[in-house]
């Protein structure tokens, strides 16, 4: 996605004399005083040609200095980011312009834009002269292997004179935001159970109406098939309307993300949280491109796109914009303060809530119980358990008991969860077949089964 470029103007500084006067250079500032003394010398000696010498000296980084300065106010700059919203570890590329607009040529350009360190380092540019209406364009790469929302800018710019006497420091006064959102993992298309009947993998849909007579017509909209047009109505209203022959309703998902800060330890992007982050991303994509409605909810209740939305439909425009909204909310999402899930549990307790994807952290036995109420809520549910202890710990050390973990798998499997524990390093493609193959033996062992992903 391309961030469209914007022109930025500086604003007005005041006291121009005294700042064109700051911008001298050593040799302005030395060619002014040497003028200033030649001009006292030749008023003591009466020499006028020695005068007409101090003047010219100290009048030249005075023209330069007047002149520069006024010329910086018509220089115009944009950026343009390529793509607006780049997955961590990716490389986005930066592109800078300068326009003069000015009638003069500019003299020596130095650019300089202000980058975040994650990014990398400070870029810095020199552009030779630009003559009058011309332009020059640069750019730059960043990549961060942190998600969030990072500013660019301002764009300073470095104006010098021909003469090498005034340097002048313009800073424009606007910036632009690159999102780094989590790393998505593209997800290999199992067998999916547990939806709410309509699209995706459960396409029946239930009929709205039993005959013509009872039609609930709606007016005409561009793309619609003509031969669903309602004459009778259509006469009868005086505009075009169609038949609403089917009511569909479609198959909807929950991706419930745990970021309470009891339940993770470490930092960094090996961290268990982050992989839970980029789980859920992961998720959302897949499920999106499957045709879902699809909700992201966190532990607090908080949830996208919205308090009580049925979520957005995929395969459409509608599925790009829901998943920009998402990772958009990933980006900067972070641990939050709570130590239950049970407001979770509030939002999702109005009903059948379709399939349920859960990525969790640690879980004492009354979280447990609590996601054993949640399963009772879904069509079907799938959790992937972290233990945090073992993401923390180096792989030589065996040392901590993994008893606790493993008793609160076993909970949520007889709960109805289709629940895997995740050890370190291993690809979330590999759990969502590691999970199909566990709903498929608990189905045909007759175990109690949360349903399939």
């Amino acid at each position: 996605m391309s961030h469209g470029g914007t022109e930025h103007t500086a604003e007005e500084d005041k006291g121009g004399l005294r700042t064109a006067l700051a911008g001298l250079t050593t040799r302005g500032r030395s060619f002014l005083a040497a003028g200033v003394a030649a001009a006292i010398c030749a008023y003591v000696l009466g020499q006028s040609d020695l005068l007409r010498v101090g003047l010219l000296l100290a009048v030249l980084p005075l023209v330069c200095a007047t002149v520069l300065y006024r010329t910086r106010y018509r220089v115009a700059g944009s950026r343009r980011l390529s793509p607006g919203r780049v997955p961590a570890g990716s490389e986005a590329r930066v592109h800078l312009g300068m326009e003069n607009v000015s009638r003069l040529s500019t003299g020596l350009l130095m650019l300089q834009d202000r980058v975040p360190y994650v990014l990398g380092p400070r870029p810095r540019f020199v552009l030779d002269r630009v003559e009058a209406g011309g332009r020059r364009e640069v750019s730059y790469r960043v990549r961060s292997d942190l998600r969030g929302r990072y500013p660019l800018g301002p764009l300073q710019l470095r104006l010098t004179d021909p003469f090498g006497m005034c340097e002048l420091t313009r800073s424009f006064s606007t910036y632009d935001t690159l999102t780094v959102i989590p790393r998505v993992e593209a997800l290999p298309p199992v067998r999916l159970t547990g939806e709410a009947k309509g699209y995706g993998d459960g396409r029946q849909r239930s009929l709205a109406l039993a005959g013509e007579d009872d039609i609930i017509p709606r007016g005409y909209r561009y793309g619609d098939d003509l031969r669903r047009v309602h004459w009778r109505l259509t006469a009868r209203y005086g505009e075009l309307m169609v038949r609403r022959e089917e009511q569909p309703q479609r198959s909807r998902c929950t991706v419930l993300l745990d970021t309470r800060g009891v339940a993770f330890r470490g930092a960094g992007p090996d961290s268990a949280f982050e992989w839970a982050v980029a789980g859920a991303a992961s998720t959302l994509v897949h499920m999106l491109e499957r045709g879902f409605s699809v909700r992201l909810l966190t532990d607090t209740g908080s949830s996208v796109p919205g308090e009580g939305a049925e979520g957005f439909t995929g395969a459409s425009q509608e599925s790009a914009d829901a998943a920009g909204m998402m990772m958009d909310t990933l980006a900067v999402i972070d641990h939050s303060d709570g130590t239950g899930l049970s407001p979770a549990y509030d939002v999702l307790r109005g009903g059948n809530e379709g399939l349920l994807i859960a990525f969790l952290g640690d879980l004492d036995e009354e979280q447990a119980s609590v996601l054993g109420k949640m399963r009772q809520r879904s069509g079907g549910a799938v959790a992937f358990l972290l233990d945090s202890e073992s993401w923390v710990r180096e792989p030589t050390d065996v040392s901590g008991p993994l008893d606790r973990s493993e008793d609160r798998l076993r909970m949520l499997r007889e709960a109805g969860w289709t629940a895997v524990m995740v050890p370190r390093g291993v690809p979330l493609a590999e759990l969502w077949r590691e999970a199909d193959r566990l709903r498929t033996h608990m189905a045909s062992t007759g175990t109690t089964t949360g349903g399939g992903i």
